[in-house]
Formats: C-alpha cells, structure tokens, sequence
C-alpha cells in the first residue's frame, strides 16, 4: 500500500506536495504538516497522477475554487470539455470536476487527467449507474469496480454520498423540496427500492481501503443539501452532516484525506451558522460549499448568486468554493 499525505504526516515527515504548498501559500510548512495529520488541511494529489501541480485546502490556506466540467447526453464532446479544462485553468480554477454522464467515460476522463495540472475531481456513482443499466440496477460491487478504475486513472479527490442513509425518509417527508441533490436521489430510490441501507455506508471500509492505496481524497456529499431556503438547516441536512462527521473519523483513522460538503441554499444570515455546524460536527475537516445560493429567485443567474454567498462563506470559514454556472446547479 502507498503512504498517504496524512500517514506521512503523522510520521512526522515532509512530502514534495508539503513543500510545494508551503510555499505557494507562504505559510510554515511545519504548522500545514501538522494540520494535514489532524484532518484540517488536505492536499488532493493521487500518487498516479504525475503532472500534478499540488493544492492545499483547509484551515489556514486561501480559499479555492473548484470548476465543473463534463460531456453530457445533450453535448458530448471531448475537445469541447479539453478546451473547458484549459480555460478554467487559464481563470485561475484551483481544481476541477470531471462531471462527465455520456460518451466513453473512461476515455473522457483519462484525456482529461493527462492535460489536467490542477487536483480533478469526479462522482463514480454517475458511472456506476450509467454501466449498471439504471439506478436501482446499481451494486456495491459494480461501485468499488468503478471508484478504483478512477483511482487508478489519477483522481485525486472523489465525491462519495454514504452519509444518506435509511434514517433519511422521515425528515425529507415535511420539506418542500425532498431531495435538489441528484447522486442523493439516485441513493433514496436506490434504498426504496431494495429495502435496504445505502450501499455506499455499507461498504465505506472498502472505499477507504482504495482510497488509501491511491491517496485518493475523499469528498464526502451531501445528498440532502437543501434546495430552497425554506428547507436550510432542518433536521434532514443535519442528519447527514452528523453522520459525515462519523466517516470523516474512520476516513482518518485509516490514513484517508477527507472534506465535507455543504449546502446549497441557505440565506445569507445562516451561512456562518451552517460553516460552524460544519466544523463542530466534522472536526474542522475542509468545507467543500456548493454555492451556497443565499436567494430562491435566481434561476439562470446561479452564478452571481453564488459568488455572494461563496464570499460570504470564504469570510466565515468555508474552505473550497464549487462553481455554480446557470447550465450545472
């Protein structure tokens, strides 16, 4: 097994991906060791992906941002999303998404990986669901045969929903929009369906094992992030920020680097609120926000309104910034 960033960490020794951090965010590179061994810090870098420029997120570095990108069944085009990378690179993105739902997705995403200096992100569920036939056609085993062919490739940081589980149906019930979160719909009617628990919490020891082998960072999704504001921090989204604290744990204890998702649309006077819930039940793990989208009545303008509410969230803690353009909310 490969040593990860936090292992080297915990040993009380300094990776070329420490230094290159250090430096770039002109901080003591002794205090961002440290934090990568406590879970605050992470520095996505798979061990397979070699042209890879490192970034730190977490406490104590600057804000980044992530940009969305992906071939999809209305456009699939690989040059098209090369250009894309290019010019998000260009702007100053500090990682991508490979968000790709159509074409021939591990071509896609190789082609992407090899132009791709910044850390690149994907969603292996969409994969899996798309080789599986249909949602409830998914299974654990299809799943960790898709999350390691992305490991493989050089992925270094992957978006993983086992955080909604069963416990979840009663408190979406009183909400005026279930579930916005399209990887956390594919996993409620995945558990109706069968009459079971997510798959992805069932076998969460067996992601973190492919995971560590590839340093593979974990980001742990919330599939019940809200999608209005009336629905912001209820018990629903609270549920599964709690039960994301639970994997961020394990994830640690076996040597994984881990952020958490958040939401999502929440008004602008419970930005800071929901950036502390984060960080108490998470243990100060790097806050991955999706937007946040402070207004419902911004359609096709998301990306403005998210730009205030990331501000916002920046300023009070937040530590990586998802996009949000009117085409990917």
């Amino acid at each position: 097994m490969k040593i990860t960033q936090v292992q080297e960490a915990l040993e009380n020794r300094t990776t070329e991906e420490m230094r290159i951090v250090a430096e770039k965010e002109n901080t003591d590179i002794n205090l961002l060791r440290e934090r990568i061994a406590g879970g605050q810090a992470v520095i996505p870098a798979n061990t397979r992906h070699r042209n890879l420029n490192p970034t730190g997120i977490g406490l104590g570095l600057r804000m980044k941002v992530n940009a969305n990108i992906g071939t999809s069944q209305e456009k699939s085009d690989l040059k098209t999303e090369l250009k894309k990378l290019r010019t998000a690179i260009e702007a100053g993105a500090d990682a991508v998404m490979d968000l790709s739902t159509s074409d021939d997705l591990d071509n896609v995403r190789k082609k992407i990986i090899k132009k791709c200096i910044v850390p690149l992100g994907t969603v292996p569920i969409y994969q899996t669901a798309i080789e599986a036939g249909g949602v409830t056609d998914m299974d654990k085993d299809l799943y960790l045969e898709v999350f390691e062919k992305h490991a493989k490739d050089g992925v270094d940081f992957a978006t993983v929903h086992a955080g909604i589980t069963r416990d979840a149906f009663p408190p979406i019930k009183t909400r005026v929009m279930k579930c916005v979160s399209r990887r956390g719909s594919f996993l409620l009617e995945w558990m109706k369906c069968h009459g079971s628990e997510n798959f992805l919490h069932e076998c969460f020891d067996e992601i973190l094992e492919i995971a560590a082998e590839y340093d593979v960072t974990l980001s742990l999704g919330d599939g019940l992030r809200p999608g209005c504001l009336a629905d912001a921090t209820d018990k629903a989204q609270i549920l599964e920020l709690k039960i994301l604290g639970d994997l961020a744990r394990q994830a640690r204890e076996k040597k994984v680097q881990v952020m958490i998702e958040g939401p999502g649309h929440i008004p602008l006077n419970e930005i800071e609120k929901n950036v502390r819930l984060e960080k108490k039940h998470c243990d100060n793990a790097p806050f991955y926000v999706l937007g946040p989208l402070p207004t419902d009545i911004a359609a096709g303008y998301d990306h403005i309104a998210c730009a205030v509410g990331g501000a916002l969230a920046g300023w009070m803690g937040a530590d990586f910034l998802c996009y949000v353009t009117p085409k990917n909310t």
